[in-house]
């Protein structure tokens, strides 16, 4: 079974920085692209930074020079930095990644179980 388990989120004051982490873990095979979405409340969920196995990136427009996504292919781990936060960063913020397992041959999106940002002002 895959699972993705998140670190990292918490209270901070705007301005300040918070760093998320997400380690994939269970019988992979491989994984494709990797990500990093949100939901605030009363909001839809949107993506918010990602990365393919390449290492191309891709981000919302409003995180773009205040977030850096990476990822760790040798620990299955996707990160996201995140710099000069605003309140409008809060949110719930989950990993995403396309996995393909040994008991599988397609590869099939799968979630953390999400981390909570709050930037206060």
């Amino acid at each position: 079974q895959v699972q993705l388990v998140e670190s990292g989120g918490g209270l901070v004051q705007a301005g300040e920085s918070l760093r998320l982490s997400c380690a994939a873990s269970g019988r992979i095979a491989s994984i494709n692209a990797m990500g990093w979405y949100r939901q605030a409340p009363g909001k839809q969920r949107e993506m918010v930074a990602r990365i393919t196995s390449g290492g191309n990136t891709n981000y919302l427009d409003s995180v773009k020079g205040r977030f850096t996504i990476s990822r760790d292919n040798a620990k299955n781990t996707v990160y996201l930095q995140m710099s000069s936060l605003k309140p409008e960063d809060t949110a719930v913020y989950y990993c995403n990644a396309d996995i393909r397992s040994y008991d599988n041959p397609y590869a099939y999106p799968y979630w953390g179980q999400g981390t909570q940002v709050t930037v206060s002002s």
